[in-house]
């Protein structure tokens, strides 16, 4: 449940607590860390501005720098970076969150265009591909501008801590994952290796991110988008597994049961999103491919659905109960990170 400043007015209307109490209680709200930035104009225009500035020297790189040579690349990138370190102590030390965040942002995006310059002025590049195919290509070379971008992305968000730092991180992971499948095939094309180290990878970095989720309940979501592109690559990989043993896609099918279970657990939406598509990918398999022809089969189905709607009805009716029995089995660093993730339903 959302809480909105209706509904804290008519907490004032029905005399629970007082206007100043009220307004003191708004300022606690927006002072939060672990506040969600709002949807407003203001940052709106943070977010547009920012990822059109990441753009421009990641996905929009065209070949016009090129013409710079290696080493321009690299003093240029460097000069980029010390601009918004520059802007992003600035705006911190002037109380604007969002945009130091995203200036830091900006910098670890740089990163990669830094070491390719690096590399090319050093004569150590491979072959003739130029910067704008690493967002597009996967080449076994990339690994060395992910891990540069990987080592100063976690410098500089242990430095200066701000969330959305960890979006270009996930987004590297996920890069990494394809280009060490891309290295262990020494660079031939084998879908179904690709599709294996997708899944153990994505399913390392959603442990990483739950282990970054206990560590920092009580402070910011730096989980986010580690959850993210972890769950992408483990449920894409997951389900570009090839099998033509039903009892393979049964449990396929219990794999996104259990996802959507998770997400429900720990307050992720993006587990029940991609939980869900799995079981619809399933039932969808079972209505067209092995119950093609049967007449009873919508109707089980709809028995199954009405059944689920019911034991819904249960829960709500004994959640209390039930939530507590079950978190006190559970380790004590886990059962704090689910009390501050609780909604206040």
């Amino acid at each position: 449940m959302k809480l909105t400043r209706n509904m804290i007015a008519q907490a004032v209307q029905a005399k629970i607590i007082t206007e100043e109490q009220a307004n003191n209680l708004i300022e606690f709200i927006k002072n939060l860390p672990e506040q969600t930035p709002g949807f407003n104009l203001t940052n709106v225009l943070y977010y547009f501005g920012g990822l059109i500035a990441i753009g421009a020297m990641t996905l929009f790189m065209n070949l016009g720098w090129e013409l710079f040579g290696g080493w321009g690349i690299f003093y240029l990138s460097v000069c980029y970076a010390i601009l918004g370190l520059g802007l992003c102590s600035q705006f911190s030390q002037k109380g604007y969150i969002i945009p130091a965040g995203i200036c830091a942002t900006f910098v670890i995006c740089l990163t990669p265009l830094a070491i390719y310059g690096l590399q090319k002025g050093m004569g150590w590049w491979p072959d003739d591909t130029v910067y704008h195919d690493y967002h597009v290509y996967i080449k076994w070379h990339w690994i060395f501008m992910e891990l540069g971008t990987l080592m100063v992305g976690i410098i500089l968000a242990w430095i200066y801590r701000y969330p959305f730092m960890i979006m270009p991180i996930a987004v590297t992971l996920w890069y990494m994952s394809m280009d060490i499948a891309a290295m262990i095939g020494n660079g031939q094309f084998d879908f179904e290796l690709r599709a294996m180290v997708s899944m153990y990878f994505g399913l390392i970095t959603v442990l990483i991110a739950f282990w970054v989720d206990v560590r920092s309940s009580q402070s910011a979501d730096y989980a986010f988008w580690l959850y993210i592109f972890g769950v992408m690559a483990f449920w894409f990989g997951l389900s570009c597994q090839s099998s033509d043993s039903e009892i393979s896609k049964f449990i396929y099918m219990c794999i996104n049961l259990f996802m959507i279970l998770i997400g429900v657990i720990l307050n992720r939406k993006v587990f029940v999103i991609f939980g869900a598509l799995g079981c619809s990918y399933y039932l969808g398999h079972l209505a067209f491919q092995v119950f093609k022809f049967s007449m009873l089969f919508p109707v089980a189905l709809t028995a199954i659905g009405f059944g689920i709607i019911y034991l819904g009805i249960i829960w709500q009716k004994n959640e209390a109960k039930l939530t507590k029995e079950l978190r006190s089995i559970l380790p004590k660093p886990l059962r704090d990170l689910l009390e501050t993730r609780d909604n206040m339903d």
